[in-house]
């Protein structure tokens, strides 16, 4: 079975329902790496029996951490609301291996500082008609990585940067999961 390494900062929404909908189905999620030590991926995953490592962004550009990463014969890394640049030598040594998700429709409203709500208030701002996410390797730039899927969906005039975010959530939780069994698959 293939084995996917999760990296989350957050609440771990997306986290969760990856593990709920594939793990040990279509794909072992061996372990969960934040950042946050108040994450509420944390508890998420404690409840769902995932191992947690947290880590210190120091650790992170350590090459241990790497070193660790590489020894556990890891197919995927995701990166599900991980705020964290990705340092170079972890890109070089999973190459094609590490795969985000962006809360719109890149190029757009991508970039250092560009992730949540923050997106969302920018599409609303600029009156953007279609908005969506964004599935893709990860790169040495900020959501510049190759991409490998994307999902839209129609902005309403009604809507504000709290509705995008719920339909952009649902967005995520339905493509996420489906998408990284087709890329550990080899079919995108």
């Amino acid at each position: 079975m293939k084995s996917v390494v999760i990296f989350a900062s957050g609440s771990g929404s997306n986290a969760e329902r990856i593990v709920k909908e594939h793990h040990q189905k279509n794909f072992n999620v061996s372990c969960v790496y934040c950042n946050n030590s108040k994450a509420g991926v944390i508890q998420k995953m404690q409840h769902l029996n995932i191992p947690v490592v947290v880590f210190s962004k120091k650790e992170l550009m350590e090459p241990e951490f790497t070193l660790n990463l590489l020894s556990q014969n890891i197919d995927l890394i995701v990166l599900a609301g991980f705020l964290l640049h990705i340092p170079s030598y972890l890109i070089q040594a999973f190459p094609n291996q590490i795969v985000n998700i962006h809360p719109s429709l890149l190029p757009k409203y991508g970039g250092h500082g560009m992730y949540g709500m923050k997106v969302h208030e920018s599409v609303i701002e600029n009156n953007e008609s279609t908005s969506g996410i964004t599935i893709h390797y990860v790169n040495d730039m900020y959501d510049e990585g190759q991409i490998i899927q994307q999902f839209e969906l129609e902005v309403e005039k009604s809507d504000t940067a709290e509705t995008l975010a719920e339909k952009i959530h649902i967005l995520e939780h339905t493509h996420f999961g489906p998408t990284i069994l087709k890329i550990l698959n080899h079919e995108l």
